[in-house]
């Protein structure tokens, strides 16, 4: 019954593809050719007939651009000329204004005298008998030499006005004393008595400070409201003996200006605009512009009259600044292309536009005709085609047909004659079919015996596989690019992840994230010698450490390449675990668990070994604890030990697991940290470290705060050697000790430089002391609420006779490292009396602030050298502040509260500097007998854009009002920050909002300043 249904499948398949499409029927392939020549010759055609016409299209919207460019250019060159010529008339009109009234007696003496009216006693008036003038003054400004000023400019002006008022609107001279001559008269009878000219546009143009130059201005487009009209103003200041009398002004209406721009052609346009954006003409808005109205001096705005469209154009032309700018914008639905010029003069600029439709509507009628003949012409070419291919092709192509289906039928038992092999492609398809024939007839002769060996060949694979996977071995089976194809049971037993989790992955990819340093020796060694045997870390689905022997094997094809690979890997974690438990013993510290010497130099010397192969890279931190032999000392042996345990720990929980922490004795400590290439990533581990270890630590009854002093050198671009790469180290930590500690650096071959310049400033500093050469600023700290000065912060400067002034940043560490820094602020506590001193004598009673430093706070002398400068310079100790860092007060904590109250004991208030950036204990903020917390400036600089900086100010502002203790906030910059503070209850700021520290000599003008 199979057979019969098979039988009867291939009669109907052959049934099927044996019939012949009718000739002219769309299954056809001379109709199918036929169609796809000509659509392929038309598709041709009229891509070629549209790039044409685009390029045409382009051509004309060139030419266009450059006809409206010339007509642009024309406009700014007819304009220039009436321009020129208008500026002419009023500078000579200036220059007879000044000649006649200033230079020389203008006015005979027997000339008849004018009548002023006094009905306005705060101004005085004048109309000229023939009404073509009028003048006016306040009366407060009115004098004999005004009086004669009266006279001698109405008959001026009925000599010039006739003249000058047929090329403006009008024309006026107003003096710097508020008098006015002007002609037509309507300005000076219609003004308010209390007008005042140096408020006007036209007036202020003309000033000194706008006008250095002296020459003659135009005005921007504004509105007069005594003439009701835009206008623009062209103003010519007056000089005389270099003093400013005056302005000489005549006004055009805006309205008559613009009719100078004509066009020749019908269909183009214009409009104009200013460099603020400000379309002050345009076809569409002239007659809105011209009933537009507004207030004395108020420049035109047409931002309201003019679309969306037009205004980008208008901003984009302003932006770029061209002296011709071609671009295109839509109006009314329809694109226009324009032509943008710019006229100096006024700083506007004019676009000369065009329909862009009126330019092509030739040649959209043109391509219309085209198309319409390429279908023509593509109908002829499908009849034609047709015709040849049925009579080249498809006829002998029919008979290879019937030739290929009779081979079928036969199942290639039988031989079939094929057409003859020509020697055209025909003739050659039918050859190959022929060929074809013969082949296929040979291998279904062969086809029996292959079966019966794939049939063999597939029992012996069914008993390998069956081997494979009863072993006690976990065997995974992956193709040429590692990538698995099969796993036996074993793997999933022993990883946990389903076979589906392992197929399609690769075979590297199993082993742990801390062994990936092995997967490129192992890429090495498959390409090199083909395999790979070695102990390596898998980890588990739970995440447990599983430790194998792993071997990587190739197979290969009967050519020697290699098609896939198989790995065999068997559990030996028992056996690593009992030389885990040998190498404790041998390498870890007993007392914090961590790394000794010996274990921390053999992972250095494998750490340079690869980097060495130029594939690996590391950085080694060096550093040990700061005041850790103050702490062993005070607090004894088993809480310096607690003390180093507790800070293994931290480093351990902080530091990840394949990097190498060792304790190489007593507090010194190095870091082995793989895969650090650059020192950005160093610098983020160095500060992850010490802010770590800078967390106050728990010791019996006792807190302790602890820093280090790290040393970083990194690997291979310092140093290719170990002994050299430790000793580097070595160098940097010491160089973080000379910067004050608790710091990082790093090594470089400018250390033995830095070395030199340190001693030099040294040198310099006490050169400096002997000479005087520092100076006290002061910075103000006032209450928000009233701006008012509530004391100053008394901060030192450097001023050095050949480097100027070296920064604080510089020269205080340095200072503070060598003792410097008590002869200093001894000196600086001298200054600082005295200025609190001057201050009281200027009946000015604000607080001053001094900064202490740790070394003068730990000074036995502290207090006897503040009693002696209290006496002698006699400043009141309750004007005088002392402000003390967090970590000045951590060290010996009862030692400490004894000196403060000892300076309690003087008059003296205290101040904590800083507060926050420590991590002193509440339980002691209390005991210490302190006045104000300052707030530090890291807290402050970024309110309000960070919430967890305005959170711990709130947090600090809420715990000193409830401590009763004053708050000054450092670094007040913005208003943003001074409303958060004053909302939270804090008034007292200093920063750079209100001022930077000052010399002395510059606060009484800042005081000045407050007050206006």
């Amino acid at each position: 019954m199979a057979k019969a249904i098979s039988k009867s499948n291939c009669i109907g398949l052959n049934l099927k593809y044996s019939r012949l499409p009718y000739r002219y029927g769309r299954n056809s392939l001379s109709v199918k050719l036929s169609v796809l020549i000509s659509v392929i010759c038309l598709i041709a055609g009229m891509s070629v007939a549209v790039l044409m016409l685009k390029s045409e299209r382009k051509q004309l919207i060139f030419e266009e651009y450059e006809a409206l460019k010339t007509t642009g250019v024309n406009f700014i060159r007819q304009f220039d000329q009436i321009i020129d010529n208008k500026i002419k008339i009023a500078t000579k009109a200036n220059f007879v204004v000044k000649q006649q009234l200033f230079e020389y007696n203008f006015i005979q003496p027997n000339q008849k005298k004018i009548e002023f009216d006094h009905s306005q006693d705060s101004v005085v008036r004048s109309i000229a008998l023939d009404g073509l003038s009028a003048a006016y003054i306040p009366q407060s400004s009115f004098n004999d030499f005004y009086e004669k000023l009266f006279y001698d400019t109405e008959v001026l002006w009925q000599i010039i006005s006739p003249t000058l008022t047929r090329n403006f609107f009008n024309f006026y001279f107003i003096s710097k004393d508020n008098f006015i001559r002007v002609s037509p008269p309507n300005w000076a009878v219609q003004l308010e008595p209390d007008h005042q000219f140096s408020n006007d546009l036209f007036y202020s143009v003309a000033l000194e400070e706008n006008n250095p130059s002296r020459s003659p201005k135009w005005t921007p487009v504004y509105y007069d409201n005594i003439w009701h009209k835009w206008i623009v103003s062209l103003i010519v200041p007056l000089y005389y003996k270099n003093e400013f009398l005056g302005i000489t002004g005549s006004d055009l209406i805006f309205r008559d200006l613009i009719k100078h721009f004509s066009v020749s052609d019908k269909e183009q346009q214009f409009f104009i605009f200013n460099k603020q954006g400000q379309i002050l003409s345009h076809p569409s808005i002239n007659n809105l512009i011209e009933k537009k109205e507004g207030g004395m001096n108020q420049l035109l705005e047409t931002s309201d009259l003019i679309p969306q469209h037009l205004k980008e154009l208008v901003q984009l032309a302003i932006k770029k600044d061209l002296l011709n700018f071609p671009s295109s914008f839509i109006e009314d639905n329809e694109v226009h292309i324009v032509n943008i010029h710019k006229i100096a003069s006024f700083d506007w600029y004019i676009g000369v536009y065009k329909k862009r439709s009126s330019i092509l509507s030739a040649l959209d009628e043109l391509e219309i005709k085209f198309f319409g003949l390429f279908i023509i012409y593509t109908v002829l070419v499908v009849i034609l085609l047709h015709q040849s291919l049925n009579e080249l092709l498809l006829k002998r192509v029919i008979t290879l047909v019937h030739s290929v289906n009779a081979f079928g039928k036969s199942k290639g038992k039988s031989k079939v004659d094929f057409p003859e092999a020509n020697k055209d492609e025909i003739g050659a398809l039918n050859g190959a079919f022929k060929n074809m024939s013969e082949e296929i007839t040979k291998h279904l002769d062969n086809l029996d015996q292959r079966i019966i060996e794939k049939e063999e060949a597939e029992l012996a694979a069914k008993r390998l596989i069956k081997a494979v996977e009863f072993s006690g071995s976990a065997v995974v089976i992956a193709d040429s690019d590692l990538n698995i194809v099969y796993v036996n049971p074993k793997m999933p037993e022993m990883t946990g992840y389903e076979e589906k989790e392992l197929i399609g992955s690769s075979i590297l990819k199993i082993i742990a994230q801390e062994m990936q340093i092995l997967v490129d020796d192992i890429e090495l060694d498959l390409k090199s010698r083909h395999y790979w045997r070695g102990d390596t870390l898998f980890r588990n689905i739970y995440n447990k450490a599983i430790w194998v022997s792993l071997s990587i094997s190739p197979i290969r094809n009967e050519d020697s390449s290699i098609t896939s690979y198989v790995a065999c890997a068997q559990d030996i974690s028992f056996v690593k675990e009992s030389q885990r438990k040998m190498e404790q013993l041998a390498y870890y510290d007993t007392l914090t668990g961590l790394s000794n010497r010996a274990f921390f130099r053999m992972q250095l010397r494998k750490s340079m070994a690869l980097a060495a192969r130029g594939h690996y890279s590391f950085a080694l931190f060096y550093f040990d604890l700061d005041e850790f032999k103050r702490i062993n000392d005070t607090l004894g042996h088993d809480a310096g030990d607690q003390l180093l345990l507790e800070v293994a720990n931290r480093l351990k929980y902080r530091l990840r697991t394949e990097d190498t922490i060792a304790r190489l004795g007593g507090d010194e400590f190095a870091v082995l940290l793989s895969g650090i290439n650059d020192r950005e990533k160093a610098r983020e581990v160095a500060n992850t470290i010490q802010e770590t270890l800078s967390k106050p630590i728990k010791l019996v009854n006792d807190e302790v705060i602890v820093s280090a002093s790290i040393g970083i050198t990194l690997a291979p671009q310092d140093s290719s050697e170990e002994d050299q790469l430790l000793k580097h180290a070595d160098l940097a930590m010491y160089e973080a000790k000379a910067k004050g500690r608790n710091t990082y650096h790093f090594y470089n071959s400018d250390l033995n430089a830095a070395a030199k310049e340190r001693m030099l400033i040294e040198n310099e500093l006490r050169v400096a002391l002997k000479e005087k050469q520092f100076e006290l600023y002061y910075q103000p700290q006032l209450d928000s609420r009233t701006r008012t000065i509530v004391g100053y912060e008394a901060l030192i400067r450097w001023f050095h006779p050949v480097k100027g002034m070296i920064s604080p940043d510089k020269f205080i560490p340095i200072a503070e490292s060598t003792g410097i820094i008590v002869e200093l602020g001894e000196w600086v506590l001298w200054e600082a009396c005295r200025f609190a001193k001057r201050l009281v004598e200027q009946n000015i009673g604000n607080n001053v602030s001094i900064n202490l430093s740790a070394r003068q706070f730990k000074d036995s002398n502290l207090v006897d050298i503040l009693s002696q400068i209290l006496k002698e310079t006699d400043a009141s100790a309750n004007n005088v502040h002392l402000e003390l860092t967090e970590s000045m007060l951590m060290g010996d904590i009862e030692a400490a509260i004894v000196q403060l109250h000892e300076l309690k004991a003087l008059g003296l208030s205290l101040s904590i500097d800083d507060f926050g950036t420590g991590f002193s204990s509440l339980s002691y903020l209390k005991r210490f007998p302190v006045d104000i917390l300052k707030i530090d400036r890291s807290f402050v600089k970024d309110i309000p854009k960070d919430a967890s900086d305005m959170a711990i100010s709130a947090a600090i502002i809420a715990m000193a009002t409830k401590l009763k203790l004053n708050l000054v906030a450092e670094g007040v910059e913005t208003v943003e920050q001074i409303e958060f503070l004053e909302q939270n209850g804090c008034y007292i700021v200093q920063g750079y909002y209100f001022s930077p520290p000052l010399p002395e000599r510059k606060l009484e003008h800042f005081r000045s300043t407050l007050e206006t």
